[in-house]
């Protein structure tokens, strides 16, 4: 009984892991989306922006961050507006102070009326807000234009988490 023991025990190993890992993190400016000094994680008491002053710092898949000069918005899991970044404010017309707290749908809405379900821009909200990691590319229609269809990158950031919305000028 024991020699068995030992066969069935000897053939349980630990095997490394072949799963890629995650893209790495970076943090930025939830307001200017600049990254913190040097690029390194802040301590708690530092997470306010040292370029700008105004934004929180917040951490978001490297492949989410929003670049320099891209537009972006935090949105909250019930689809009120968080944040939104001075670019975003000139392109959109509005104030952060008016739009905060208001539903994201008053600034966007999907670009097909026929996008629904997990391809469309609640869905992508709600997936970001939930923690989850690979970013998702919606297509809106700011509030502000007509017929104007825009790409959006939607991924996870926090803390607390949310979802980040990225006009991705790249596409």
């Amino acid at each position: 009984m024991t020699g068995s023991h030992d066969r069935a025990g000897s053939a349980l190993r630990l095997v490394p892991s072949t799963a890629e890992s995650a893209s790495p993190s970076q943090w930025f400016c939830g307001h200017c989306g600049a990254p913190p000094e040097n690029n390194e994680t802040p301590a708690p008491p530092a997470r306010v922006c040292g370029e700008c002053g105004l934004g929180l710092l917040l951490e978001a898949r490297a492949d989410a961050v929003p670049k320099a000069n891209e537009a972006f918005l935090i949105v909250d899991g019930s689809l009120s507006v968080c944040a939104l970044s001075a670019t975003s404010e000139r392109l959109l017309a509005v104030a952060e102070t008016d739009v905060v707290n208001r539903p994201v749908m008053e600034l966007l809405s999907p670009a097909d009326a026929e996008a629904s379900g997990p391809e469309s821009l609640a869905a992508a909200i709600m997936w970001a807000a939930r923690g989850e990691d690979e970013p998702r590319r919606v297509t809106v229609r700011p509030a502000n234009v007509f017929g104007v269809r825009m790409p959006l990158r939607v991924g996870s950031c926090g803390p607390p988490r949310a979802a980040l919305l990225v006009f991705d000028e790249s596409r």
